[in-house]
């Protein structure tokens, strides 16, 4: 074993003693050493019922016959940075999650691991470690969230909260409205109830085969989610003994069939991101472009919200993710998972038990899958769009720039009323090397729809956005401002085409006149500290998943 290296052997005396003092009995030294990670937190709802948890994690392992020690790496809420300078850190935080799990892991010579998590950057960041550190790992996602309600009306965060705000500001909602609202909106403990980015990965764990099926959708108050924590910690004992480890897991295969289930419930736009840093820790990278060419093979067959209608606690009531196997399987490659199963093997297991939350491909949603890739003059390295969630007569859309150096003065703007039909918001330096960090544009692309522009506007920017965003919001736009990209040299008035069916985006500017502003072009410069400062030196474009460059 991985920790004969600190407890075998005369040598290795001071390391016994130590591991003693930690409460480490004598006559449980031969037993499997397993790490538990948990993102355990007072500051995020997603992980404010992990103590729980980690006690049926814990009870597993030691049933099995393993030793658990449980140690923790810090998390951030989107939700509560989103909006101000605090979202420069969310996406950064993602590498830091995975360089301290390498640390800790690799000084301790742990055996195997269960990776306990549940928001947006802590699951691509322990992702990323278990692939790095390539020793035995099982994840467990502490699900989604209740659904809320108010006056009668199911309440999620972003219907609750960002879209009420531009609601309250065009007078749609009186005060008390507006108040009772945010007081229901997020009734307790989870990942926001709808297909945001943190239940999008959790999704994308279970398909990818990181784990047990039934996780991803488990609410954070079930009994359910408590057996499969306890039966991940058994697992993840069989999985150290049987050798098997993350990347004889996440194949080329594994990564396609993540894809298509992303694209089949028309997840979060960040998956783009998150699983192009994952495969290139799996050895294995992909290129941006295989979503759009699975997307286009496969149907959208779940309305989720925010684009559609139901919520993670329909989606488990339907059947969860083996119900989504199941539809697809004719579709997917053969994979193993941290079961013991063939994903195959699961989806054909799975059971639909609504026919309307789980679509046959017969009769999907829409004909496509959830996200497209843009290319352009805008995106030579291309942009992202969850096309499932924009309106069939904003598909093609032309408009003016309205071009904001910030979120935040697009925020302004958009509140301000100055925002009109026909415009096209374009916020830049925001992407990962000129944000710093590459904010999420929740709130404003929330206000636009509050404010009743989510059919007359559309957005653009080299910075990304929420699983929560609806309409024609174009993220990722590679290269970004700060490295030369045309999005830099945009100007109030110039005329922007977007066509997500042939998908194009472009600025309708002369060859003559874009070398004209190169020419006078002067990239933002920002007063950097700290590890802003650092990362910024360090990481890539978004077309590359923004890793962090090793030389």
């Amino acid at each position: 074993m991985i920790s004969d290296d600190v407890k075998k052997g005369i040598e290795k005396s001071p390391h016994r003693a130590l591991l003693m003092a930690c409460g480490l009995p004598r006559t449980q030294m031969d037993r499997p050493f397993i790490g538990i990670v948990s993102s355990f937190t007072d500051l995020i709802p997603g992980h404010i019922g992990m103590r729980d948890l980690e006690r049926f994690i814990e009870k597993g392992i030691h049933t099995e016959g393993g030793y658990a020690f449980i140690f923790c790496v810090p998390g951030i809420c989107d939700g509560i940075a989103m909006g101000h300078s605090g979202m420069r850190y969310s996406l950064p935080s993602r590498e830091v999650i995975a360089d301290m799990i390498e640390c800790v892991v690799s000084a301790h010579k742990l055996d195997g691991l269960v990776f306990l998590t549940n928001c947006d950057k802590i699951t691509p960041g322990m992702l990323m470690a278990s692939l790095r550190l390539n020793i035995p790992s099982i994840f467990v996602t502490a699900g989604p969230m209740l659904a809320g309600y108010y006056k009668g009306q199911r309440l999620s965060l972003v219907s609750g909260t960002f879209e009420a705000v531009g609601r309250f500001k065009k007078g749609e909602l009186s005060e008390e409205e507006f108040y009772g609202y945010e007081a229901n909106a997020c009734p307790g403990a989870g990942s926001c109830q709808g297909l945001y980015t943190a239940n999008t990965m959790a999704c994308i764990t279970e398909t990818i085969g990181m784990s047990l099926p039934g996780c991803a959708t488990a609410l954070a108050v079930s009994s359910k989610k408590r057996h499969i924590a306890f039966e991940s910690g058994r697992r993840i004992v069989n999985l150290v003994r049987e050798n098997i480890k993350p990347r004889d897991i996440v194949t080329e295969n594994a990564l396609r069939n993540a894809i298509k289930v992303d694209v089949a419930l028309g997840g979060s736009s960040n998956t783009v991101l998150h699983l192009t840093a994952i495969s290139h820790e799996a050895k294995r990278p992909i290129d941006i472009d295989l979503f759009d060419e699975i997307s286009k093979k496969t149907p959208h067959i779940v309305s989720m919200i925010p684009g559609g209608k139901y919520y993670m606690e329909d989606l488990d009531r339907a059947g969860g993710i083996p119900a989504v196997l199941n539809r697809l399987k004719d579709l997917l490659d053969s994979s193993i998972t941290v079961s013991g199963k063939d994903i195959k093997e699961i989806a054909n297991e799975g059971v639909i038990y609504d026919e309307d939350i789980v679509r046959p491909l017969s009769n999907p949603y829409h004909k496509e899958g959830g996200l497209a890739i843009l290319k352009g003059n805008l995106a030579p390295l291309g942009a992202v769009v969850k096309q499932s969630a924009v309106s069939s007569e904003m598909l093609v859309f032309e408009g003016k720039a309205r071009v904001f150096e910030c979120e935040e003065d697009a925020m302004n703007a958009i509140l301000s009323g100055s925002i009109k039909a026909g415009d096209v918001v374009v916020i830049r330096n925001e992407g990962p090397i000129g944000g710093p960090g590459m904010r999420e544009m929740l709130s404003p692309t929330a206000a636009l729809i509050g404010m009743g522009l989510s059919k007359s506007c559309a957005l653009i920017t080299d910075g990304r956005f929420s699983g929560g965003t609806q309409g024609p919001c174009i993220g990722h736009i590679s290269p970004e401002a700060v490295e030369g990209g045309l999005i830099g040299l945009l100007k109030d008035g110039d005329v922007i085409r977007i066509n997500i069916p042939e998908r194009k985006i472009e600025a309708l500017l002369a060859e003559e006149e874009i070398e004209k502003r190169k020419k006078s072009y002067k990239p933002l410069k920002k007063d950097l500290k700290g590890y802003l400062s650092r990362y910024a030196q360090l990481v890539t474009s978004a077309s590359k998943g923004a890793i962090l460059r090793e030389e």
